[in-house]
């Protein structure tokens, strides 16, 4: 009997491309299945330690929706470097794609791992995307 744990190479990872519609979707819950895809963690060989997530386009990202109050009430802000620069934005004036990306970065692991993670996915406003030659798979949550 072998009691050893299987853990996958970098060269034995298979990465698929996923391409998802955000027409209706909630923005948040869209971010949480994006990320477990770049994570990998659908994966039966699933590690914390190595990037085992696949690739991701998400297309219509203007038709998503914001629940609640979140549009007029959610700010985003970013420190500019300088003494007292702090900016904001609105949810209703953001790029709907930049939401998407800041969602699904905010879900990654803070490191060099999450940055691989996020490089691996494409967002586009319409219903027309470049991916077509990696022929993606629809999916579906």
């Amino acid at each position: 009997m072998n009691n050893t744990t299987y853990s996958p190479k970098a060269s034995e990872i298979e990465r698929k491309w996923y391409l998802i519609d955000a027409d209706g979707k909630v923005v948040g819950r869209l971010a949480q299945e994006v990320a477990k895809l770049l994570k990998g963690k659908h994966k039966p060989t699933y590690s914390t330690h190595m990037d085992m997530g696949d690739f991701v386009i998400v297309v219509n990202t203007e038709k998503m929706v914001l629940t609640g109050k979140k549009a007029t009430d959610k700010i985003y802000t970013r420190q500019t470097g300088y003494i007292g620069n702090m900016k904001s934005t609105m949810a209703k004036d953001m790029d709907s794609s930049e939401m998407l990306m800041h969602a699904v970065k905010g879900m990654l692991p803070k490191n060099s791992l999450g940055r691989a993670m996020l490089k691996k996915l494409r967002v586009y406003k319409g219903a027309e995307h470049e991916n077509q030659a990696q022929k993606p798979e629809v999916y579906e949550f």
